[in-house]
């Protein structure tokens, strides 16, 4: 073999060893990402931070995910709820946004509605932007669930025709903080639907709202239908106390209440229509949770597939049949779309919602 072949082969050998080594360290790296990430999470503890007081939907949905999901992220870490509650879940949103840390050991849930309330603006208290959270998804898409307003039988409004007549009584609502879901649908409900609503505001949590409607302080609410099959079931009980009038966040009425009309056949016109269904839209992300932004890519990505996971898990399903809540789970890029179609919203529609939620009593 004359020189230049012998150059020529050992150049291809080199070429051919390199190129394998390459090919090599190349699927090594997911590997070793791998193992960084469950190298960080071995042995430490998540904070798993709720906007809510103990007791009430979200903080069961919260609880529920805790008790399974550290199996599914890399390390196996002990994830722990804290709760802190305050303004609705604005308290928390913006805790996990600007204060939390931004490694990968907290993430947080806070109210459906928060990512509508930044994207309408004119909210000073606001210190998030929603399209730059590390979106894991929602564990319920109002697949089998809606938001419905729950009254006493025995109050005077016995019908939504009742409620809509004019000078008659008006419904006496509890809700928590401004700005809450239990405080803006009311809002909705008697500005676009014309039902006569008081609405008495500031209960702590939905725990102390719950009571205070079987004590009588208030006539009614609205709240997840979810949340009273597992935090209050003697309502939905034969012999209850209480009636459903009205159900919120669907496009069509659940089975199981097919006699309840849904908020858009009550829309009078268009206009309102459009605007209940603008309202809609966060119930896809029904109990959304999220990590701050800028947490490790890698970590991200575990925490969002261990989110994905966790909502296949036998004993995770098991749990949640046992509590009566709906899992209908959508991941992060789910979520990440739908508030992209929140941000795409016409500003007319947006500033026209945004007026109608700053009316008070």
């Amino acid at each position: 073999m004359d020189l230049r072949a012998r150059v020529a082969g050992g150049a291809f050998t080199f070429a051919s060893s390199f190129a394998l080594v390459l090919f090599v360290l190349v699927l090594a790296l997911p590997a070793a990402r791998a193992d960084e990430v469950a190298d960080f999470y071995r042995g430490k503890q998540v904070d798993l931070v709720v906007g809510f007081g103990p007791g009430g939907g979200y903080d069961i949905y919260a609880r529920l995910l805790a008790r399974h999901i550290g199996k599914y992220i890399p390390g196996n870490p002990n994830v722990v709820v804290q709760n802190m509650p305050g303004a609705g879940s604005l308290r928390a949103a913006n805790y996990i946004y600007t204060v939390a840390p931004k490694d990968g050991s907290t993430f947080g849930l806070f109210a459906r509605d928060m990512a509508l309330v930044a994207l309408l603006g004119g909210d000073r208290n606001v210190q998030f932007d929603p399209k730059k959270f590390s979106w894991l998804g929602s564990s319920s898409s109002y697949a089998n669930d809606a938001y419905v307003l729950m009254l006493r039988k025995d109050a005077p409004v016995k019908s939504i025709a009742d409620a809509r007549r004019p000078g008659g009584p008006p419904m006496v609502l509890g809700g928590t903080a401004e700005g809450s879901t239990s405080d803006d649908i009311p809002i909705l409900l008697r500005e676009l639907l014309g039902l006569h609503i008081k609405l008495i505001a500031g209960y702590r949590d939905s725990g102390v709202l719950f009571l205070a409607i079987d004590q009588n302080e208030v006539e009614g609410r609205t709240v997840g239908l979810s949340s009273v099959r597992s935090a209050h079931a003697q309502w939905l009980a034969p012999n209850s106390d209480m009636r459903v009038l009205l159900q919120f966040g669907r496009a069509t009425r659940l089975p199981d209440l097919a006699d309840v009309p849904t908020a858009r056949e009550l829309a009078p016109d268009a206009r309102s229509r459009a605007l209940i269904e603008l309202a809609e839209l966060p119930y896809l992300l029904s109990r959304p949770f999220a990590a701050p932004p800028g947490v490790p890519p890698a970590r991200a990505k575990a925490l969002e597939s261990a989110f994905v996971a966790v909502h296949k898990d036998p004993d995770y399903l098991a749990d949640a049949a046992k509590l009566k809540v709906d899992v209908s789970p959508v991941g992060g890029d789910a979520a990440r779309q739908a508030i992209a179609r929140l941000a795409a919203t016409p500003p007319a529609l947006r500033d026209a919602l945004k007026k109608l939620l700053a009316k008070k009593q």
